[in-house]
């Protein structure tokens, strides 16, 4: 008898593709373990949950890890120590869109620590692993005991020629005009990410559409497979205490006090300080006789409390925090060019959110390095998002870049990658957003400082993108969709959607919904507010900085790029690399050379211009053609008996024959030129058989006019 009892469910997600989840064979000793295979492609999800709460314990504590093991590409990888490091940055955004899909689907009251492992153990060249994470994710916790209160998936939109593609291959997405990752159970949509190039907000829609077509499938495969394995009852867990009269007295003690305060328009500390002393009015109110239990309650049931009673002042009053309408974005501030050394950088400040942004040029050994396990690639624009802890008036320790920042960073960069120049473009571009405060959507922020900084380093951006994010408060069949959402709004509410774009279209979405039913009308809406609150701060930006500068600035590296036939590039390298490295040592200009479609493109960097002019005229040299009649600027190299071997172009020398050198007859080369001397000559001839060069100097003279000879008998007397 097998020790093996798998069991399996196939599909197709369009065009003859088959999916094939598996239970059974793998990882047994897990929760919860599936294999999801499409082509070659496969992938591993694992996911295990303790039995019991930690005690004391107030937050579900779920983690998500999805990881690329290099093996599964017949690589190893390029570390020192030739093994899997921490998750890259592809790997956290990975692991960051399964966690925002997944959180949802447990019980506010389960509170057991729940890991969830995702691996790619077997790569296809054309199969794009990212968009059958989640499905893997949700299949394991399908198949296993955890309590989850739906299933879910996500899917891939691409669209090539007009066309919506689920899931497209490799090869399909390069020539895909968008990109969005949708999440969803079979009756909501629960998170959407993406990029695209200006599309327009109707666009959008349609993909969403198209995306949860695509996942009911993948919900209906997964509970065959539920069914299949007999895991649809979830175990039991340890519910948390809980005291409705202590939330009783809470409520009625606070609720007013808690609306004066949420409906007062003070700046977000004087609120805070507020809200923290009517915490302290409601323990005293209570007394010190509480039990144990009952004292870590109070937190829980004033947090509830602020909860409710911001929503409905919202709702009902259409009040907002800071006291602004529904619409109403806070007032914005903008500078640019305001630091003395970085090549490009600005200052925007949207009411308590701001970002410090620099822009850095760099040459194409600047570039970074991405690797993963389907390829190593290198990128020329780089976006650094820090989140300070300062930027919310907090102490923390200072442990490196988390998730959240690589996350927030990556929408920005998207969003701003859209605009930036092409291949041509020989600058590495870095463009670093320092979060100085935030209170509400600081990667918004982030996104309005960048295409201000850009365009000040004077990187020819196409446009300036702006974005704002979008909030709403839900209640049966109220609601209110508010635009340039706070900390506090974003917290207490059911949407969070970032929306950024230029004038023609969207550029970059990232939206997380907390509740059940959102119709494609409020969404609609939602993204119609959104673009007129984007063309708001976009028209204060196009205020600010009208266009990119013309030119970079002073202290930044001058570049100039020059295409050169293929067969010369090893000229401008010399052998072992001796020329390149000569010319960069004698002019201090920094020098890369790349064959691209069979040509050289040869980029020549330098912070003075008579450096980069200098490399310039000597490349330009190297690589050029000499022409018979054309003239120029040669150096004595050496002088013989018989004449001065020339060189007029680097690397390249001619005999200037002593009876070329002048129109009258030379006896010698003595004293006529020092070696190292700058000579014009002109090219007179190319010996096609040895190649060598005929030069003269005499043919740039003017021939002195004849005398006449004195007749016979002139001149006497």
């Amino acid at each position: 008898m097998s020790l093996l009892n798998p069991k399996s469910v196939t599909f197709d997600i369009g065009g003859g593709r088959m999916v094939t989840i598996e239970t059974g064979k793998m990882a047994r000793q897990a929760d919860g373990s599936v294999t999801v295979r499409q082509g070659n492609c496969i992938l591993l999800a694992t996911v295990v949950a303790n039995k019991e709460p930690k005690p004391g314990q107030g937050f579900f504590p779920l983690s998500v890890d999805y990881q690329e093991k290099f093996s599964s590409a017949g690589r190893i990888p390029g570390s020192f120590f030739k093994r899997e490091a921490r998750l890259n940055d592809y790997e956290i955004l990975t692991s960051r869109l399964i966690d925002r899909a997944l959180r949802p689907l447990f019980p506010e009251d389960y509170l057991c620590e729940v890991q969830v492992l995702v691996s790619l153990i077997s790569s296809d060249d054309q199969v794009m692993p990212d968009s059958m994470a989640c499905l893997a994710a949700s299949a394991a916790l399908a198949v296993s005991n955890i309590p989850i209160q739906e299933i879910i998936s996500e899917v891939r939109i691409g669209r090539i020629n007009g066309e919506m593609i689920v899931n497209p291959t490799r090869s399909q997405m390069a020539a895909s005009d968008f990109e969005f990752i949708i999440a969803a159970t079979d009756k909501n949509i629960m998170m959407v990410e993406g990029e695209s190039n200006e599309c327009q907000e109707e666009d959008l829609i349609k993909a969403i559409e198209t995306g949860h077509a695509a996942i009911k499938l993948q919900v209906k495969a997964q509970e065959e497979l539920r069914d299949l394995v007999g895991s649809a009852t979830k175990r039991d867990y340890t519910k948390p205490y809980r005291n409705e009269d202590l939330n009783g007295k809470i409520t009625a003690f606070g609720k007013d006090k808690m609306y004066a305060i949420s409906s007062s328009a003070s700046a977000k500390h004087e609120r805070s300080d507020a809200y923290a002393a009517l915490k302290e009015e409601v323990k005293a109110f209570l007394g010190e006789d509480l039990p144990d239990a009952d004292k870590v309650l109070i937190g829980h049931y004033f947090a509830d409390l602020q909860y409710y009673v911001v929503r409905d002042m919202i709702l009902q009053d259409r009040k907002r925090l800071d006291g602004r309408g529904t619409e109403d974005i806070r007032q914005l501030e903008m500078e640019i060019d305001n630091l003395p050394t970085p090549h490009g950088s600005s200052l925007f400040t949207r009411g308590e959110t701001q970002s410090l942004t620099t822009v850095t040029l760099g040459t194409p050994l600047d570039e970074l390095l991405v690797e993963s396990a389907h390829k190593s690639d290198y990128t020329k624009f780089i976006l650094h998002y820090n989140f300070p802890p300062f930027s919310t008036g907090e102490v923390k320790m200072m442990r490196g870049v988390g998730r959240r920042e690589v996350g927030h960073g990556n929408l920005a960069m998207r969003s701003l990658k859209k605009m930036m120049p092409g291949s041509e473009y020989p600058y590495t571009v870095r463009v670093v957003s320092d979060i100085l405060e935030s209170n509400g959507s600081s990667s918004m922020a982030t996104v309005c400082a960048g295409s201000l900084a850009l365009m000040d380093a004077g990187v020819p951006l196409a446009k300036h993108v702006s974005g704002v994010a979008m909030g709403l408060i839900k209640k049966a069949d109220e609601f209110a969709i508010l635009t340039d959402i706070l900390g506090d709004e974003d917290h207490l509410g059911d949407m969070d959607f970032k929306v950024t774009g230029t004038r023609d279209g969207i550029c970059g979405v990232q939206m997380d919904i907390k509740v059940d039913g959102l119709s494609m009308d409020i969404m609609r809406q939602a993204l119609a507010q959104a673009k007129k609150g984007r063309m708001h701060i976009l028209e204060a930006m196009y205020a600010c900085m009208p266009a990119a500068r013309e030119e970079v600035k002073p202290h930044a590296p001058r570049m100039v790029k020059i295409i050169i036939d293929k067969e010369y590039i090893g000229a401008v390298i010399g052998p072992g690399g001796k020329v390149i490295q000569e010319i960069q040592r004698e002019t201090g200009a920094t020098i890369n050379i790349e064959e691209v479609d069979n040509r050289g493109e040869v980029s020549i960097f330098s912070k003075e211009k008579a450096s980069l002019e200098r490399a310039l005229t000597w490349i330009n040299g190297l690589v050029a053609v000499p022409v018979v009649g054309d003239t120029y600027e040669g150096t004595v190299k050496s002088i013989k008996e018989f004449g001065a071997f020339i060189e007029f172009l680097p690397k390249k020398e001619g005999l200037l024959h002593i009876s070329e050198i002048s129109w009258k007859r030379l006896e010698s080369m003595d004293g006529i030129f020092t070696e190292g001397e700058k000579v014009k000559v002109k090219l007179l001839d190319v010996d096609q058989k040895t190649g060598k060069f005929k030069l003269s100097r005499k043919a740039l003279i003017p021939k002195p006019e004849m005398q006449p000879k004195p007749q016979q008998g002139e001149g006497s007397n």
